[in-house]
């Protein structure tokens, strides 16, 4: 069956490349990647998908499905399409749009063997303000039984972990005055600011080594000889897990809380970003991933890489098995978020994991819709995590 899937992949991948292609020369930014998602959904309509527009109440997201006629697993494919400003596909999404969308279509054409259904949604902003996590509280994602993609990245590797995160934007809002003749009758807000800033640079000795803290000052100010009457400043806040990360933020909080008993500003504390969770790697989906892409690519694949980032799919991970591999584009050393990345998936390099990360994702969504046994030991496996989590809270 799975030769099946090869041959399939014959008739779709030059379309698929082509897709790719497009997005790579009019990349669009995240919630406006109009032109993109419609592309994709456009291919799987085409092929006997049925899709509904707009879900998550996101106007580029969208959710296609393909229905056997005997009952099974549902498996579900993550698409991503969103671009970086000024870089454009710079972490490769045009890469993981069409791969998921591609395994979709090829999984559709031996559910009606099989049984079962594919889905695959259409998640925009996982740059930015991260489609999958309104998808996963309005659940969005109950009834699905895996889901899946694949990253492009230098060189292969095995799914791994991601840092649970929050965006927070501190508010300070203080008095004007000129600042030489009437200093005494101001409040300086950007005075508040810069003693967060100091207070969370003390926190830092007393933090697990896996919490990140970075951030910037977004306001400071219009003039010097003026009181700032407000300031604000922007922080991501991560940490390898959400329990850890509460605990951190509750931290950071009493810190900004300080700053402004201290110079008499008012505080406004404020998410500027949707939160993402932690990614949590179910082993034994990634395991039989995996085996299937060293089938089938020639390229060695690398043990999980130590992750500093956050995705969406952390959201998704805690509510159904998932996982986040990565596919080589055979460039060791190559950094992401950069121009250089985005050439990459366009090279024959970048064609080649277009293939292999599409066949291997199908390939993997057919071992769960016939296996038995793997899908029973991927649910244990999830339950047993989902235990340990809510022990550790």
């Amino acid at each position: 069956m799975k030769e099946k899937l090869r041959f399939y992949l014959n008739d779709i991948q030059e379309m698929l490349f082509e897709i790719s292609m497009y997005m790579y020369k009019h990349p669009e930014l995240g919630d406006q990647e109009f032109e993109s998602s419609k592309r994709l959904a456009n291919v799987l309509e085409e092929h006997g998908f049925s899709v509904e527009w707009g879900i998550a109440n996101r106007p580029t997201a969208f959710r296609a499905e393909f229905s056997g006629t005997k009952s099974g697993p549902t498996v579900c494919y993550l698409a991503e399409y969103d671009a970086l400003p000024g870089i454009g596909h710079g972490c490769g999404h045009n890469l993981i749009g069409t791969m998921s969308t591609g395994a979709g279509i090829l999984l559709s054409k031996i559910v009606s063997e099989t049984g079962g259904k594919v889905v695959v949604f259409g998640t925009p902003a996982e740059e930015t303000n991260g489609a999958k996590v309104p998808m996963t509280e309005k659940g969005l994602f109950d009834g699905i039984d895996v889901a899946m993609m694949v990253h492009p990245s230098g060189e292969s590797y095995e799914s791994g972990a991601s840092l649970a995160m929050d965006a927070l934007q501190f508010t300070y809002y203080g008095k004007a005055a000129h600042a030489a003749a009437a200093p005494e009758k101001g409040i300086n807000a950007l005075d508040a600011v810069i003693q967060l800033f100091n207070g969370i640079n003390a926190l830092r000795e007393h933090l697990p080594l896996d919490v990140k803290i970075h951030g910037i000052i977004n306001e400071g100010g219009k003039a010097a000889n003026i009181v700032p009457d407000l300031a604000s400043a922007q922080f991501y806040i991560r940490a390898s897990t959400r329990a850890v990360l509460n605990q951190v933020v509750k931290r950071v909080k009493n810190i900004a809380e300080g700053a402004a008993l201290m110079t008499g500003a008012k505080l406004e504390i404020s998410n500027y970003e949707l939160s993402y969770d932690n990614m949590v790697t179910n082993r034994t989906l990634s395991d039989r991933f995996t085996k299937n892409l060293s089938a089938i690519s020639s390229k060695p694949i690398y043990p999980p890489k130590k992750e500093y980032g956050s995705l969406d799919l952390g959201n998704v991970s805690q509510v159904v098995p998932a996982i986040h591999p990565y596919i080589g584009l055979n460039a060791p050393g190559l950094v992401g978020h950069t121009k250089e990345f985005a050439d990459q998936t366009i090279t024959a390099d970048g064609r080649q994991a277009l293939v292999e990360g599409t066949l291997a994702l199908a390939y993997t969504g057919y071992d769960c819709l016939t296996d038995k046994d793997l899908m029973k030991a991927i649910k244990e496996e999830f339950l047993q995590i989902n235990k340990l989590s809510m022990a550790n809270k």
